[in-house]
């Protein structure tokens, strides 16, 4: 049985603090630029003081709690070992925890570098979920970095087309969508496959708490809305989508290969 190891927790809380801090900086002295209204199409109206939108904001302190619980979970000793390895695992907690600071970069400032940071977070933790998935259904894990590089430069180059997308605005979240589903369509596939043993209890799970996310970030912007409370739609969603990626994590971490005969 493997020891326990406490350096994926570490690695993930400095990568959480130096993000976090950065962020502070970046609010404290108008790095991130000027308010030009990024993000007022989430409800929340912006009050006075540097955090404009105070709820979607504090929410994403559930992207780090869940980074972190991803990274405490890393470090577990297993009776078998995983096939997610914890240098993987170890990113994945890393990638979920900086999706705090970057999207509360965008509501605190609503500023374009701040939106810009946002859907940054969003493309990499898609283009995670679904290089793991791909590189492991084609038998290439050694080709993980690879794929992961490539999704990521794909989603920013479709983002930049000038396009307006039905119900989810434009290229960009059109992008972050379809990486969710081709993971997802890719773990199902592979449910099953002779040589693996997986959880999808797990998967189930993360899957219809991102439906109910997504039906709330919906419903957020279409008549569920006051614009001065801080019970908002759209801060529901960032805890949800945390709740989501932990979820998403535990999953495959159940992956172990079976030996036949």
């Amino acid at each position: 049985m493997r020891s326990h190891s406490v350096r994926p927790l570490l690695i993930t809380a400095v990568t959480a603090f130096l993000a976090t801090t950065a962020l502070v900086l970046a609010i404290g002295y108008g790095w991130l630029g000027a308010d030009v209204g990024r993000g007022a199409n989430f409800c929340e109206a912006a009050r006075d003081g540097l955090v404009k939108q105070p709820a979607n904001t504090w929410s994403n302190a559930g992207f780090v709690i869940a980074g972190l619980a991803v990274a405490w979970h890393a470090g577990r000793a297993t009776a078998s070992p995983a096939v997610m390895s914890r240098s993987q695992a170890t990113v994945y907690a890393c990638v979920v925890s900086l999706l705090g600071p970057a999207s509360a970069a965008m509501h605190a400032t609503q500023s374009q570098w701040g939106g810009r940071l946002d859907m940054l977070s969003m493309y990499l933790v898609a283009s995670f979920a679904a290089a793991y998935a791909l590189t492991r259904a084609f038998g290439r894990r050694q080709w993980l970095v690879p794929v992961f590089i490539l999704l990521l430069i794909s989603c920013e180059a479709v983002a930049q087309l000038p396009v307006q997308v039905p119900l989810i605005h434009f290229t960009g979240n059109a992008a972050f969508a379809l990486l969710l589903i081709v993971a997802l369509v890719t773990e199902l596939r592979m449910a099953g496959r002779p040589g693996t043993d997986i959880d999808l209890r797990w998967g189930v799970a993360a899957v219809a708490t991102m439906a109910s996310a997504f039906g709330i970030w919906i419903a957020a912007q279409h008549g569920w809305c006051d614009p001065h409370s801080l019970l908002q739609g759209h801060a529901a969603w960032h805890l949800l989508d945390a709740v989501a990626a932990y979820l998403l994590f535990r999953m495959w971490r159940t992956e172990r290969q079976v030996r036949s005969g």
